[in-house]
Parts: C-alpha cells; structure tokens; sequence
C-alpha cells in the first residue's frame, strides 16, 4: 500500500465526510438540530472520536515496534559481524579468508538493503547472500586451531557466526508490517462518520472550514506515518544504515 496515495485517499474521504455532513445540516428540519439532539450527537460523535483515537494508537504503536524492531536487529547484524571479525583476527592469518568473506557478506548485505544507485531499497530476502553466510561458515568451523587459544577462538566465531545468521534471518521475518485491509476500511469509516457529525453541528464559515481541513490533514499525516513505519526499508523513512557502514569500515581491516 503505497502510503502518500493512501493518506491522500484518507484525507479526501474525511474531508467529503465533513462536506456530507454540511449538507445534511442544511436539510435538515430545524427540530432536529434542538440543544437535545445536539447534545445525543455530540455524545455519539464522542463515543467514536474515542474509538478512533485508540486504534489510531496502537497502529501507531504497532508500526513503531515493528521499526524499532528492525532498527535493533540491524543493529545486532553489525555488532555480531566486528565481534566476529575481532574473534577471527585474534585466532590469526589462516582466519584471513573467512574474514574475507564476512566483509563480502556485509557488503552484499548493505548494498541489498540501501542500493548505491540510489535505486528503490529492499529489504533482504532468506536465500538472498545465503551462500556467502553458508560460506562463512564453514571457513571458520574448517579452521584447525593449533593453540588453546585458538580453539576458545574457534568456539566463539561458530557460536558468533550462528548468531549473525539469525540477525539476517530476523531482518528478513521482521521487514514490513501488516495493516489488514478491513481494519483500515472500518477506521477510515469511523473517520468520516465523526467529520460528518462535525459538519452537522459546526456553522458553514471560513474558520470553521479551515479548522476542519487541518483536522483531517493531521489525521491523513498520522495515517501516513503509521504506513511508512510499517515499512523500515522502503518509502520515506527508513532504517538507518549507519549501523552497517561503519561496521563495514572495520570488518576485514
């Protein structure tokens, strides 16, 4: 779902709630605009306002987690690959084509994710650089320590390499959100349903009109932040790949 569009689909639907609702005020017989109708509205308009701020919420608060998510498994697949690095290096030169490999991986991984072309970013798929992980690994679990301190090495870069698979492998699993079709239906509703109620009750004037539009440009900008949170390696706002160059700039130096 292509989140500009679809924000600016929310924004036209609110504001057509709010123009709907301007015309059903001006046909609508004088008793049924009295103080008590107008209080009933209000409290129904109140009940759905309600409503629509918890969901609007916790899809906020889902699409964050699920950035925040990615953010620290990005994170993790850094650090795992210098400490990798750093474990490889201690052991000595015959670890020097595993950490060839290792920056490779890293590259490739980089690369995927924030293309150099300055093309559209994608997030890693399972098999994607799964060779070179695949490869990675056995250079290091074929290493023939000579040394004590080189079997503790050993030890410590399966276990390391293991866990860097699992980062990758978590970036893919975790890479975009999902907001199920109906549930954005019934919210947009929602929205409309309380824009209309707002055009009902509000008088017809320029203020008004414009406080209106601000209310729905604010809704369709937090419907539009829900979705590009949902979507941490493409879109506007994206994953950081600070994490990933600067570990590049130490892995296999």
């Amino acid at each position: 779902m292509n989140s500009l569009a679809a924000s600016a689909a929310v924004f036209a639907c609110v504001l057509a709630g709010a123009g709907l609702g301007v015309l059903v005020r001006r046909r609508l017989p004088s008793h049924h605009l009295c103080p008590e109708s107008r209080d009933v509205v209000k409290l129904g308009l109140g009940l759905i306002a309600t409503l629509t701020a918890l969901v609007l919420g916790l899809l906020i608060a889902t699409a964050k987690g699920t950035f925040d998510a990615q953010n620290s498994a990005i994170k993790e697949f850094a650090t795992k690959s210098i400490l990798l690095d750093r474990a490889l290096a201690l052991y000595g030169p015959d670890a020097a084509p595993a950490r060839g490999v290792l920056h490779e991986s890293l590259a490739h991984t980089t690369r995927r994710i924030w293309a150099d072309d300055g093309g559209r970013p994608s997030a890693p798929d399972p098999g994607d650089a799964g060779h070179t992980l695949e490869g990675l690994y056995s250079r290091v679990a074929d290493l023939s320590p000579r040394t004590e301190a080189q079997r503790a090495l050993k030890a410590r870069a399966v276990d390391v390499t293991t866990d860097l698979a699992h980062a990758r492998l978590r970036i893919f699993a975790q890479q975009d959100g999902t907001m199920p079709v109906m549930f954005f239906v019934v919210l947009v509703c929602w929205l409309m349903l309380l824009f209309a109620g707002f055009g009902i009750l509000a008088p017809a004037h320029g203020t008004v009109a414009a406080v209106l539009g601000l209310c729905a440009l604010s809704v369709a900008g937090a419907i539009f932040l829900t979705l590009e949170l949902n979507t941490p390696f493409s879109g506007t706002i994206l994953v950081s790949d600070a994490p990933l160059t600067d570990a590049l700039g130490v892995v296999g130096t």
